[in-house]
């Protein structure tokens, strides 16, 4: 009597659930699918099941989601504890005080892996230069006067919108004070508090708020608009996040170059250093150790440097490991990361100080929401700098 086969043993399942746009999701898929052809044992599956909903084993987050996320009762399994148990090492770099503290712990280690890092940095439309009568590869736009003068020829030769910036309080008040190590928060008490009111941030908006009187600065509505107003060609130049990168070379329609962001020269130590933030990798609490080393195998496939490299050219990201740093910095890849050089030349260009380091307190997305609601008033002239950066640290300690 012949006995009955054993069933195959079912692989282990992962949920990993995420809301990154169309881009990015295609190169997470690619990566998913990657990982699963090499993994008998382990699958990953992509979800739509929220943790608010459900229970999957990893989530991708970031803005108010991630905020809720963390708040409260402890939702998550800390990455380096999940790492260590699962006896798999985290090929990481140490997060640099300049990157988001939200997956960080007070020990400096990973609570998240922060796949989606960015900093903003400035792009330009070199055909428009060209048009403008300007050589794109001479044309300096290293301080804001230089930028000034460009914006002031593009002006002169009919481009209706010289310079646009996608998200204007990240850039103008957390990237640009950090450039210029000026502080956005202090210490009440025992607590910091937000306090980007001070006499470089009024300098800032308020020139910003002249530039767009002059017609060279145009502000709208979303960052989503800014970005396809440059992408389509509308807007010559534009401050937005190094990883944005990849979608406007995706349209194919324009000459692109990358630069760091502009700073002012009578501002002593400038320039200093920017911050990075972007969505993290969350492992759920609550799973059992088997599920864990699932979850560890894919994190450590995930910095593999092959995956690395693919990851950053995909999506536009800054780099998780020295094996991505070293790949970004790689002739063979052409000017395919030249964003990711850029970004990290402009995060590293000197160590960061307690005053250019990223600040919780106004990285929150509803504090940034509440800037660039008081931001939209200086643009549609009806406040002044001051008062409009006065209102949004009012409103950002009182939580309103």
């Amino acid at each position: 009597m012949q006995l009955p086969a054993l069933a195959a043993a079912q692989p282990q399942q992962i949920e990993l659930f995420h809301r990154l746009p169309d881009t990015r999701a295609a190169a997470l898929a690619g990566l998913v699918e990657r990982f699963n052809a090499q993994s008998k044992d382990v699958r990953v599956v992509l979800s739509q099941a929220d943790w608010r909903s459900a229970a999957p084993h990893l989530l991708i987050l970031e803005g108010d989601d991630e905020d809720d996320f963390v708040a409260g009762k402890p939702r998550f399994k800390p990455l380096h504890a999940l790492m260590r148990e699962s006896g798999v090492a985290l090929q990481t770099l140490r997060p640099p005080a300049m990157m988001t503290r939200t997956p960080v712990d007070t020990q400096g280690r990973l609570l998240a892996l922060p796949i989606g890092l960015s900093t903003p940095v400035l792009f330009l439309n070199r055909d428009a230069l060209r048009r403008a009568g300007m050589n794109p590869d001479t044309t300096r736009v290293d301080t804001w006067f230089e930028l000034q003068e460009t914006l002031g020829r593009l002006a002169d030769t009919g481009h209706t919108c010289p310079y646009t910036v996608s998200e204007p309080g990240r850039v103008m008040v957390e990237n640009l004070s950090a450039w210029h190590n000026a502080p956005v928060a202090t210490v009440a008490g025992k607590t910091p508090v937000p306090s980007f009111n001070g006499m470089f941030q009024v300098k800032h908006v308020a020139m910003m708020a002249s530039w767009t009187r002059a017609n060279y600065l145009h502000i709208f509505g979303h960052q989503a608009e800014a970005e396809q107003r440059f992408a389509s060609g509308d807007c010559a130049v534009i401050a937005a996040p190094s990883a944005s990168w990849v979608d406007f070379r995706r349209t194919g329609k324009l000459d692109i170059g990358v630069s760091p962001l502009p700073y002012y020269e009578d501002f002593p130590g400038a320039p200093q250093n920017t911050v990075a933030d972007g969505p993290a990798l969350w492992a759920a609490a609550g799973k059992k150790p088997q599920e864990y080393k699932a979850v560890a195998r894919f994190v450590a496939f995930w910095l593999q440097p092959e995956n690395q490299v693919a990851w950053q050219r995909e999506t536009g990201y800054l780099p998780l490991n020295r094996a991505g740093l070293l790949a970004s910095r790689s002739e063979l890849l052409g000017n395919d990361l030249e964003n990711v050089r850029v970004a990290v030349d402009q995060l590293t260009h000197k160590p960061a100080t307690p005053q250019s380091s990223a600040q919780p307190v106004v990285e929150r997305e509803k504090v940034r929401r509440i800037l660039d609601e008081e931001l939209a008033g200086v643009w549609a002239d009806e406040k002044a700098a001051k008062e409009a950066l006065d209102n949004a640290v009012a409103r950002a300690r009182n939580g309103s």
